[in-house]
């Protein structure tokens, strides 16, 4: 599994925003410097996650993107469900074979939340279950935290400058 390069400059793109808050909005060719990518490129990202609420575009001289909610409440799982889309990871392709037949469960299952009374195959279920504990991973990790975790480090570098 990998995820695209739009989805990587789009978490860097947000650190950057959330960095500079209080101090001031980031124009894209600003942004599109700190980030070593093309104006172009980054504003097609900049509007799928000004589409799903995540950044707000600011129009004017002193104008540009700004997080549209707190880092703390923007997660991982929102950028990657924003630059990714919305698609399951994994299709059963092999659901008309007869080793399929065997491998399918008939009893009521919970897929993604969803009580179902399919006959599931087992590998999907498998799958399925990967992509919802992945989903919950990055539904806990936020913008904020990559923050936090990188004042950490700086002051603990510091600290040991000084010792």
């Amino acid at each position: 599994m990998q995820f695209a390069k739009n989805t990587d400059y789009a978490l860097h793109a947000l650190v950057h925003l959330a960095n500079s808050e209080c101090e001031y909005k980031i124009g894209i060719k600003e942004l599109s410097n700190m980030l070593d990518v093309s104006e172009s490129y980054l504003s097609k990202i900049m509007t799928k996650l000004r589409k799903d609420g995540i950044v707000r575009a600011v129009p004017g001289v002193k104008g540009g993107y700004e997080l549209s909610r707190s880092a703390s409440h923007i997660t991982f799982l929102d950028v990657i469900l924003s630059t990714e889309g919305r698609q399951q990871m994994f299709n059963c392709s092999n659901s008309d074979s007869r080793q399929h037949t065997l491998l399918t469960d008939e009893s009521n299952v919970q897929i993604m939340g969803k009580e179902e009374n399919l006959g599931v195959c087992r590998i999907k279920e498998v799958m399925d279950n990967a992509e919802s504990a992945l989903h919950l991973f990055f539904k806990n990790h936020s913008i904020q935290s990559i923050l936090d975790k990188a004042n950490k480090d700086c002051n603990n570098h510091l600290q040991k400058e000084r010792d």
